[in-house]
């Protein structure tokens, strides 16, 4: 292990790099291990998403950034520094492929072992694209999906509803305060105590215990009292999911964020982490083998649910996928949460916003909670997640928020903040970026593009056009990731430094990268995506003669 660690986003104002950009970049890479779940690895979550190849990568990275001018682009190929480049002062700093193989050899066998070889990594989506902020990263998609769930299936409120769930982790590690903040008693398992403490040190989840009993005594309190309570019971998913069945326990929602590659992070019922991990190391077969059996009950466990009455999704962590391999026919029977419960906003271009400061000061990002407040309506989704959030989110790594805008509504909150860095209002730049997850970036088949109306789930042609789009719109940072056979999508960053250059950037990223994702789904035939075109003049008029059936 490095002695360098544990390593922490640098603060203040004292310039390591020959700008702010390059400067804000370095510490976003630094932030990235700061909240990383194994930094000695350089494992940012899901087990196996790096932020670099390695330590030699990581450190000629640093080094590249420090030295890299205005009018040079440093390119990262799958975590490694490939060069430093000469190209233009409009042009991307950073330019990243991360974990992109041909189809053929983009199978799990065949990836995991490119990735043994040290010839590729696992990108995740924002992991090594140095975007990632801690769980709040995904705290505000999760809440909204069960609060869309609530709306849809729970007449408006998740009050006296109990969701159980899988995973308490680096993204999974969102669900039981996105739970509570969503007013139901939320119960999530995770088999490794240690995330479940970090979440609690966090304030990410308010007990734990290893006891089902007690776990469900106080679920049962909160379901009496009809108020917002998390709990995070240290066991396997599947076995806590059989067990509830036995006692005839039909939760309101089941859902599961747990690591479900069945050789780099599940861990079959019997085991531990640790010995997990020594199988890994042994008998990689011999764990994919047990992993599948316990994927089989999992899975199982979870349709048995449904058909007694549960509303069951996938969170988007292949879990049907790898339980159909192991042979579960009717796996897909339960549908993905952006098919069930985001798409629809997807269609305006609305996803998973967030902005940094790089100065580390707290302050920063509550003078830009007041500035929301100001600019957006009482009643709008931002308005109300700012109050909801001030209250009741803590900061890890550098201060930081998230919350879903969309087409315009970006490029609005962006130049505001851009304006204030000019005047000293704020104490340093604010790096402005997003999941990948969001309208226009991402092909994942069983996630963001599950049942696409047109049949166009598999179609990476987005996000790749998404990402060349950012370049040629001057963004600081853009990402291109290919995670096996089952995911391509695309990151990008821009920094507000207060700048007349850094507006002119800010406002090309932020209309184009949710226009493209507003024209994706207006392609697909959405109602919604074709009218919110037509009424921003985006795409080529002629092709809106057609009108979708889903909206």
């Amino acid at each position: 292990m490095p002695n360098r660690l544990p390593i922490r986003a640098a603060r203040g104002s004292e310039l390591r790099c020959k700008g702010w950009r390059q400067e804000t970049i370095l510490r976003l890479l630094e932030n990235n291990l700061e909240n990383a779940e194994n930094p000695a690895d350089l494992v940012i979550y899901m087990a196996w998403a790096k932020a670099a190849r390695d330590w030699a990568s990581f450190d000629q990275a640093v080094a590249a950034l420090r030295r890299l001018e205005e009018d040079q682009t440093l390119v990262m190929q799958s975590g490694r520094p490939a060069g430093l480049f000469p190209s233009q002062g409009t042009t991307p700093l950073v330019l990243m492929a991360n974990g992109n193989v041909v189809g053929g050899w983009a199978g799990d066998d065949d990836y995991r072992a490119l990735e043994r070889k040290g010839l590729t990594i696992m990108p995740g989506m924002t992991a090594a694209a140095w975007q990632y902020i801690g769980s709040q990263g995904i705290l505000q998609g999760t809440y909204e999906t069960f609060t869309s769930a609530a709306r849809g299936h729970f007449g408006g409120t998740l009050a006296g509803r109990l969701i159980v769930t899988g995973g308490c982790g680096g993204m999974s590690g969102a669900q039981p305060l996105a739970g509570q903040l969503a007013g139901a008693a939320t119960l999530v398992v995770d088999v490794d105590e240690a995330r479940i403490r970090r979440r609690v040190a966090s304030g990410y989840c308010q007990r734990l215990t290893e006891s089902l009993d007690e776990a469900l005594g106080w679920c049962a309190e909160a379901l009496a009292l009809r108020e917002g309570r998390s709990v995070g019971l240290v066991g396997n998913i599947a076995d806590v999911l059989a067990e509830l069945i036995h006692r005839e326990v039909t939760p309101d929602i089941v859902t599961d964020q747990t690591i479900a590659d069945p050789v780099n992070g599940y861990i079959p019922s019997g085991l531990s982490p640790a010995q997990a991990a020594d199988l890994r190391r042994s008998d990689r077969e011999a764990l994919k083998q047990r992993s599948y059996e316990t994927l089989l009950r999992h899975v199982g466990a979870m349709l048995t649910l449904q058909d007694r009455g549960a509303l069951v999704f996938e969170y988007g962590n292949n879990l049907r996928k790898y339980a159909a391999e192991a042979g579960l026919a009717d796996a897909f029977r339960f549908r993905s949460f952006v098919d069930l419960f985001i798409r629809p906003l997807f269609c305006e271009g609305v996803g998973p916003f967030r902005w940094i400061a790089a100065s580390g000061e707290p302050g920063d990002i509550h003078v830009i909670d007041d500035l929301i407040l100001d600019l957006f309506p009482p009643d709008h989704r931002i308005a109300s997640w700012i109050r909801t959030a001030r209250e009741h989110v803590r900061f890890t790594g550098l201060p930081a928020r998230i919350g879903w805008l969309g087409f315009g509504e970006r490029r609005r909150l962006a130049l505001a903040v851009n304006a204030m860095v000019a005047d000293g209002t704020l104490k340093g730049p604010i790096a402005f970026t997003r999941d990948h997850l969001d309208s226009g970036s991402a092909t994942l088949p069983h996630r963001e593009t599950e049942n696409m109306a047109d049949g166009s789930d598999a179609i990476s042609d987005w996000p790749i056009l998404n990402a060349l789009l950012n370049c040629a719109s001057g963004a600081d940072l853009v990402a291109v990731h290919g995670m096996g056979n089952w995911a391509q999508s695309a990151g990008v960053t821009t920094i507000a430094t207060g700048t007349e250059d850094a507006a002119h950037r800010l406002a090309r990223v932020m209309d184009n990268d949710t226009g493209i994702g507003v024209l994706r789904h207006a392609s697909a035939g959405y109602d919604t995506a074709i009218r919110k075109a037509q009424a921003n003049g985006l795409g080529i008029p002629e092709q809106f003669d057609r009108r979708g059936d889903a909206a």
